[in-house]
């Protein structure tokens, strides 16, 4: 259900004017999430829903879909042709205000706006700001259901990787086969037993596999071989509504004795998680601001001086919320540079990884931001590399 309380208060912290929705074919997911907009609805023609600083929202709706925002509070203008929508916007507009809309110069994620219909709404009066503050406070912050739905997931994915070793360890004894495929429906079913939901399926990646971090298998996948790395990337929420995704990556060598050279890529990786972790609550705890960028470029620094700066390809982590990747703030220097403050309410993966040609690894925990204290939810950080 839409916060309209909520909404007005960031745009009043924001000092804007209003904060513009408008969708078409349910393309901006963003507006969806916020306004509560079942994806359900019929939504072959656009609506545009005007939430101001100052008094009462207006709905604007197609005639043969005019219940589309029915849930919303607000003035109703229905409009049947290109003319009455168009007048219908400029009748809204307050030229020279500012308002907020889903699009940004840096952050890919959140913009869904296009460029005509921009157009379209600058030439009605409206000037047109980047929603991405808003967004930020309305959406990339949890509160404390929020936080305490993240944690029981986070619990529960921790039990589920240690039960999927010992089965993986198990089969080894036997001597038995196991691919990839079997793994990730081993930790499907657990998901299922467990009462967790997924948006897609988790990441089961051995041997070369595991220097791609966006590993995808193929029918059953490769065979586990002994002697080589495996991967674990999964992610789940609990089937409540609003419950918030937990994050975590695990990785093991399958044998008994682990080479040196891969006790110190891991020593590596786990090395500029905990430091990143370190480096946010020192800035939390002066209280002198410490943005998603600066905690990316701690993790690379720490990466780069172990002489694996050719070796890194993503960034250091992304927003959680009832999205597995939510639209907070991100640990990102390079891709998206995120240049906002992290703040309490804050919830993101720490997960630095590292690539090489025949295996990768990375390590990814979760936390959130509570009272300026930063907390790792879920479990106890994996410090060791599993081994049979």
């Amino acid at each position: 259900m839409f916060n309209l309380r909520k909404a007005v208060n960031a745009i009043r912290e924001e000092e804007l004017s209003g904060w513009l929705f408008y969708n078409i074919h349910h393309r901006d997911i963003v507006a969806d999430l916020i306004l509560g907009i079942d994806k359900g609805k019929v939504n072959t023609r656009p609506w545009v829903y005007i939430v101001p600083a100052h008094g009462m929202p207006v709905k604007i709706v197609n005639a043969i879909e005019s219940e589309v925002l029915d849930e919303l509070p607000g003035r109703e203008i229905v409009y049947g042709s290109r003319e009455d929508f168009l007048k219908a916007l400029g009748e809204a507009a307050e030229p020279g205000h500012s308002y907020a809309a889903q699009f940004s110069a840096w952050d890919p994620e959140i913009s869904f706006l296009d460029h005509g219909t921009a157009g379209v709404l600058k030439a009605k009066g409206f000037n047109l700001v980047s929603a991405e503050n808003l967004i930020l406070k309305f959406s990339g912050l949890l509160d404390d259901a929020g936080m305490e739905s993240h944690e029981k997931a986070g619990k529960i994915l921790y039990e589920i990787v240690n039960t999927v070793w010992s089965k993986i360890f198990n089969v080894f004894l036997t001597g038995k086969k196991v691919c990839e495929g079997d793994v990730r429906q081993w930790i499907l079913k657990m998901f299922d037993d467990e009462g967790l939901i997924t948006e897609s399926a988790p990441i089961v990646a051995a041997g070369r596999n595991s220097s791609n971090p966006h590993y995808m298998l193929i029918d059953g996948g490769i065979q586990l071989k002994r002697d080589t790395i495996v991967q674990f990337d999964i992610w789940a929420r609990l089937k409540s509504s609003g419950a918030v995704y937990a994050d975590i990556s695990w990785v093991g060598y399958l044998g008994s004795e682990v080479p040196e050279e891969m006790e110190r890529l891991f020593n590596a990786v786990k090395s500029a998680r905990d430091e990143t972790v370190n480096f946010i609550a020192e800035g939390l705890e002066k209280q002198s601001g410490v943005t998603g960028a600066d905690a990316d470029r701690k993790s690379r620094e720490v990466l780069i001086k172990a002489g694996y700066e050719d070796y890194i390809r993503h960034r250091t982590g992304h927003s959680i919320g009832t999205e597995v990747h939510g639209f907070g703030i991100n640990l990102d220097s390079v891709e998206f540079p995120d240049e906002r403050n992290i703040l309490n309410g804050s919830c993101f993966s720490v997960e630095p990884g590292v690539y090489l040609p025949k295996y990768g690894m990375r390590t990814e925990i979760d936390v959130y931001i509570k009272k300026d204290k930063i907390y790792v939810s879920g479990g106890k950080p994996q410090e060791k590399l599993l081994h049979l």
